[in-house]
């Protein structure tokens, strides 16, 4: 009976640092510079992208209203992605957030 009560409470004691150890462990400089990498790569790619675009329209004889919508096309994709990288910025400052303020509110 004895060896199964410090079992059980061996157990208990285990999942509570258990539940514990993810935040602690959470690194929110590196969850920052992760995204901001990815955010360049996404706008390098994307002005790749732009780029090969105009030289094909270049290297062709294409009418002007068809330049005109893939100009206004890359310009939407431009401001999309923008936009996306902001709100991705946002949520990851809320996620921020919270976990400090659930941080000290288990400290204290």
């Amino acid at each position: 009976m004895r060896n199964l009560l410090i079992l059980l409470l061996v157990g208990v004691t285990l999942c509570i640092s258990a539940k514990r150890l993810p935040a602690q462990t959470y690194d929110l400089k590196n969850e920052a510079k992760l995204l901001k990498a990815r955010q360049k790569a996404d706008r390098n790619a994307l002005k790749r992208q732009e780029k090969y675009q105009k030289q094909s329209l270049k290297n062709q004889r294409v009418p002007k209203s068809v330049k005109l919508e893939m100009k206004h096309q890359m310009r939407r994709e431009r401001r999309q992605l923008r936009e996306r990288q902001r709100n991705e910025r946002e949520d990851m400052h809320d996620r921020q957030r919270s976990l400090k303020e659930s941080l000290k509110a288990t400290r204290r």
